[in-house]
This record gives structure tokens, sequence and C-alpha cells, in this order.
């Protein structure tokens, strides 16, 4: 049976259309949420910790509802969305005297993960004033790595949830639609990289990427539950070369199609970038295109 509408991986055929349509009819006084926890409980949907999958259901639902095939009762209630009113991270000051000296006489590094700890916000602001891209709240699992040495900031570092449709990445590892569904959560995306602009030690960068993608897949697994296999970033080749990358061995992958993830025109809407890759364990493609 063709399906009416496929969202997040899940095939939705008429049969389930009626059977959703008589649950709301059968509820009349239920809410939104009601409506979506009970569809969950339907249908088992849950989280892989156990939960039910309750606001990817309740989108789900406002898709059918949008495209006609169902209808949901009014919206009761619209809580506040705390991104939208999100402060932007307050610039934090440090001391900016130069360093500029090998990275043997830099001596040793401390690199502290801050995610949900008292200096997350310095590394925040640290970010939004001194990289390119300025400061972006993450989307989903995160970790955040400052680098210090001695009392002093010198690197800013970040890792986020991997987006679940990247060309180069997926030709690469060799997955099908189902196995990326499955396992895209085990994929970790570098998000940002700032080594402070007064900071001139060569080879520091990719001495750095070395040290962090060692104990990533640990550190994923302390703060998530479970580990990742692979790590990937994006270059944009008109501002860098990704010279660092490149000597940590991190593999050139391709490059995006400069559509992103929006895009319904099949036309480049920003610049294209190179995409790199690190496996994370020598059986990455194994886990990734295996059961969950």
């Amino acid at each position: 049976m063709e399906p009416v509408l496929t969202f997040r991986g899940r095939a939705v055929t008429s049969t389930d259309v009626v059977a959703i349509q008589t649950l709301i009819s059968s509820q009349p006084g239920a809410s939104r949420r009601a409506l979506s926890q009970a569809l969950c409980e339907a249908w088992d949907w849950r989280q892989d910790n156990g939960a039910l999958r309750d606001q990817v259901c309740r989108s789900l639902l406002l898709a059918l509802d949008r495209a006609g095939h169902v209808t949901l009762p009014p919206v009761r209630f619209r809580p506040p969305n705390p991104l939208a009113r999100r402060a932007a991270p307050v610039p934090w000051t440090v001391d900016e005297t130069p360093i500029a000296t090998s990275l043997k006489a830099l001596g040793p590094l401390e690199v502290r993960q801050v995610h949900r700890t008292e200096d997350e916000a310095q590394w925040n602001g640290l970010v939004q004033t001194h990289h390119y891209l300025g400061y972006t709240q993450p989307v989903g699992e995160q970790l955040k790595y400052l680098v210090l040495a001695g009392e002093r900031p010198v690197a800013c570092v970040s890792f986020s949830s991997a987006p679940r449709h990247l060309g180069p990445r997926d030709r690469y590892l060799g997955w099908n639609a189902e196995q990326r569904r499955r396992n895209v959560r085990f994929v970790a995306y570098h998000s940002r990289y700032l080594i402070l602009p007064w900071v001139r030690v060569p080879h520091l960068a990719s001495h750095l990427l070395g040290r962090l993608t060692r104990r990533l897949a640990h550190d994923w697994e302390q703060a998530y539950g479970h580990p990742v296999y692979f790590v990937e970033t994006f270059v944009d080749p008109s501002r860098f070369r990704g010279t660092c990358y490149r000597a940590a061995n991190w593999v050139d992958l391709g490059q995006t199609t400069g559509r992103g993830k929006d895009d319904h025109t099949n036309r480049p809407n920003r610049p294209r970038k190179d995409v790199l890759g690190y496996p994370l364990t020598p059986r990455f493609r194994e886990r990734l295109t295996g059961a969950a």
C-alpha cells in the first residue's frame, strides 16, 4: 500500500489515516498532546530510552492535518518558545596577551568539558565574540570543550548531533535510508572550532583534534548513554583549507550541494562546503550499517 505521507522515516498509509481519524473522533474533548500520546501508545512508538515519541508524533499529526488527511482539534495552549527569547551570550573578558610559542613550550593543556557546567557561559561568550560565525545554540545532544594553558583559555571546541541527511557522508558510510534513520545518532557533528585569535602555536589545532577524537566516544556515552562512532565537519573553502583536519588524518568526503536541508528549488542558495570525517573506531561501518 502506497504511503500518503512519510515522516521521520515512518510511512503513514491510508489505513493508518483512517485509524488516526477514528482515534481523534472517539475522543472529542482530548487535546492534541493527549491524542499524540494515545497514538504513540497504539503504535508503541518510543525513543531509545523507552519514552514515548510524543513531540515527533505531534509534528506528524500536524503534518497530516495541514495536508488535509485528518482534522485536529483547535490548539488550546501555545507554550512560550525559549529559543525565540534566548539572549545572546555575554562577552567574556580574558587576558589577550599574545601567545606565540611552540606546542612543547606551551606546556600541559587542560581539556575541560563544560556543557552544563559553570564554565559554559565563558565558552559561549568567547565563541560569540571571536568565532566568525558567532554563537548558535547547538541542536540535540552536544558537548563543549574549553582548552586551557594554565589558567588561560586557548581554544573552544564543540560537537553536536549530526544532520540526518548529508550526501557525501552517506555515500562514504554506505548505509541505506533505514540504517541512517536508526543509527545517525551514533554520528557527531563538529560544529565549532575556535583557536583564540591571539594564540599563535604551530600544530596546536591538529594536536587538539587528535586529543578530542580519542576521548569523544567515551565522553558522549558518559553524557548520553551511547557512544558515537564517526564525526564529521564542514569547511568553507572560500575561507579555509582544512589543513589541521587533514594533518589529523580526517578524510575528505566531498562537497555539499549548497542547497541546505530545507531546499525546495534544487538550486544552490548558500556556499558549498567541504565535508570531512573521522572514524572513531576501526569497525565504524559495521556499527553504523548494522543493528542499533
